[in-house]
């Protein structure tokens, strides 16, 4: 069996690209300005590039399964423009107390939940021990632990609010910084 791959799990609103509450409409997706390069160092060290994402507007019905797939074509399309590719992108369309007929449910992909790490590691043949969960909330950073991962806290989006420091395996200015850490704790394996 082939050699399994380390991954970066990233949140996407607020940790690759700007927080708008309830991103609706394709003007309103702008990268910040170090994604590119951050994924594009994710690329070449080999690793997987993963978007994992809670996306309840489309369980309240703001918007479609297809919007959502579009603004991640756009995401890819931005990104290759700066030579950096996203390799998968998981998204959890539910909730489970605002979801609306099939999207109203407590499931096992809903961050913090691990189901969509679960679901890449096994599809991407991703070895969870070896990888990292970036995100601007905690329940990001709780996701990658329950998956077995490294949580890593970015201080964008949602994160510039957060205080507690007990839990992330690093606190993080941005993305790029982010990635710069990994880099370095993947040397210590």
């Amino acid at each position: 069996m082939a050699e399994k791959y380390s991954a970066v799990f990233m949140d996407r609103d607020g940790t690759i690209n700007e927080e708008v509450s309830f991103l609706s409409r394709m003007e309103q997706l702008k990268l910040y300005p170090q994604s590119g390069e951050a994924i594009r160092l994710i690329n070449a060290a080999g690793m997987k590039a993963v978007v994992v994402t809670n996306q309840s507007g489309i369980a309240r019905g703001y918007f479609t399964e297809d919007f959502v797939r579009g603004v991640h074509d756009r995401i890819n399309e931005l990104l290759g423009a700066e030579g950096a590719r996203i390799d998968g992108f998981y998204v959890c369309p539910h909730h489970p107390i605002h979801g609306q007929g099939i999207y109203k449910q407590d499931c096992e992909c809903r961050k913090p939940k691990p189901g969509m790490l679960l679901q890449a590691a096994r599809e991407m043949n991703i070895d969870l021990a070896r990888s990292y969960m970036v995100g601007d909330m905690l329940r990001d950073v709780q996701t990658g632990k329950n998956a077995g991962a490294k949580g890593i806290l970015v201080k964008t989006g949602y994160g510039m609010n957060i205080v507690r420091t007990d839990m992330p395996s690093c606190i993080a200015g941005d993305i790029l910084e982010a990635v710069q850490w990994i880099l370095k704790d993947r040397k210590k394996e």
